[in-house]
């Protein structure tokens, strides 16, 4: 097959303006990522996040709004602050504020931080930021897991699933998850009742086929007493 001088130059052109436009896709990609990772984090959606953080964290007890000033001591000045939420962790009350990183700097008790915050009444106090919440991997562990919240769990893979962590303790999730006969997804079944705080998943580890899970210790007493 030959080609003449018109279909060479149509073809370089042809061949040209593909590159041309790769490029260009590749650099509008490379924008779109740059902005993406520039793009400032709102403190509505970091409460999101941190709220899904405690739903899924097995040592949060108690989780509430504060709704009243507490007294700190900073440079020899009581100031009164309202922070976010009290967490209650294995007993222990601390207090929390949610602040992204461009408001750090103007956080009223930002330096009392260094030795660690606390109210006058022996609260602890502590501030949460993009970095915390969103630490990996805990922060994609939690998001796989909240993907899972509308998975349907029939009566009978509910029952067989936390029937065998009564039984076994601690699971490997894909032993657990070989209990759901009724759906094409036993992992996904088993994270879901993790979103109905039924089960416990480590949520430090990313989700693999070893990830621990178990029961989660109900917060009401069994009437039958089993």
């Amino acid at each position: 097959m030959s080609f003449n001088g018109n279909d060479q130059s149509s073809m370089t052109a042809a061949l040209s303006g593909d590159r041309a436009m790769r490029t260009a896709q590749r650099r509008g990609a490379a924008r779109r990522a740059g902005r993406d990772r520039q793009t400032p984090v709102t403190r509505s959606t970091l409460v999101a996040d941190f709220l899904a953080l405690c739903e899924l964290d097995p040592a949060v007890d108690a989780l509430r709004a504060c709704q009243e000033p507490a007294g700190f001591l900073v440079g020899g000045e009581v100031i009164e602050h309202v922070p976010d939420f009290e967490v209650t962790r294995d007993g222990v009350a601390t207090l929390v504020d949610i602040v992204p990183e461009t408001d750090l700097a103007r956080h009223p008790l930002r330096s009392t931080l260094v030795e660690g915050a606390l109210s006058l009444d022996g609260h602890a106090f502590s501030i949460e930021t993009a970095a915390t919440i969103r630490a990996e991997p805990r922060f994609t562990t939690v998001r796989l897991i909240s993907a899972c919240r509308r998975t349907p769990v029939s009566a009978g893979d509910r029952v067989r699933i936390l029937h065998q962590l009564d039984e076994c303790g601690t699971m490997r999730l894909v032993d657990c998850a070989s209990a759901a006969f009724n759906t094409s997804d036993g992992v996904a079944a088993v994270l879901a009742l993790a979103c109905e705080g039924l089960i416990v998943v480590d949520i430090s580890r990313p989700i693999l086929p070893e990830t621990p899970v178990k029961r989660r210790k109900l917060p009401y007493q069994d009437p039958f007493g089993f």
